[in-house]
């Protein structure tokens, strides 16, 4: 006999519900460094708000900043060997050929040297340019001049990361800068750790710079000007001979 059994309804979202979901997918995770900062802006506009209406909506304002700057975004990474991707989101602000700095241990061979700089809207999180083993770490303290300037490469405070890639193609170094308004350099790896392409391995906070030294003889495949998108934008390819690219602004 066939069953009486009636098939149960669909249960439909109500309009509030769809929204309410469609925020929580958007939001993008917070990372972990910055809920200690969350909670302290929190705190402070509730304490505002027992003082000033005025003073506690700007504490809301900066509170909601705070939890965009230390958003950590789920990013989908190139997965094929030889590719090298950005260390961060920001501004390609700078390609140019420069002997690396002596604490990179890379040599004094000239090598391309991409600097993105990134303002405070952009995500902070910084990530593993290619699959390879850190074989040097060096923290250097110095000044806080805008990390746009090229004196901040030189005088800032800065993180040298070196790293020795996969598959024997070649050693690169990243930078990681603190810039006016930075005051703390977070690099969370260590000497001997291997690393895959697009994983975290640090945070600066507050508005920085990060340089990223290619492997010698590698062309660059992005533009000064061109926006990066840490962990996804394709900054060189060790696998393939195209040269370096060039493009107009329109």
């Amino acid at each position: 006999m066939p069953s009486s059994e009636k098939p149960s309804p669909e249960k439909t979202s109500s309009p509030e519900e769809t929204l309410i979901d469609t925020i929580i997918k958007t939001i993008p995770p917070l990372h972990p460094e910055g809920k200690k900062f969350l909670a302290i802006f929190v705190a402070v506009t509730l304490v505002f708000g027992l003082y000033s209406e005025a003073l506690f909506w700007i504490g809301v304002v900066a509170t909601l900043w705070c939890a965009y700057f230390f958003r950590d975004p789920i990013r989908t990474v190139p997965a094929r060997e030889g590719l090298i991707v950005s260390p961060g989101d920001g501004l390609v602000q700078k390609i140019v050929r420069v002997v690396p700095p002596a604490a990179l241990k890379l040599g004094e061979d000239e090598r391309t040297r991409i600097s993105i700089f990134l303002n405070v809207f952009d995500v902070h999180v910084n990530r593993v340019p290619a699959h390879g083993t850190v074989t040097s770490l060096h923290y250097h303290p110095g000044a806080f001049f805008n990390a746009s300037l090229e004196k901040a490469s030189e005088q800032n405070e800065r993180q040298y990361v070196t790293m020795a890639l996969a598959g024997n193609r070649g050693t690169l170094g990243v930078v990681q800068i603190a810039g006016f308004v930075a005051r703390r350099i977070l690099c969370h790896i260590k000497e001997g750790d291997m690393l895959a392409t697009g994983e975290r391995f640090g945070l600066i906070r507050f508005g920085s710079r990060v340089d990223l030294y290619l492997p010698v003889g590698a062309q660059p495949l992005v533009i000064e000007g061109q926006r990066a998108v840490g962990g996804e934008t394709v900054f060189a390819d060790l696998a393939a001979s195209e040269p370096a690219r060039t493009g107009n602004k329109l």
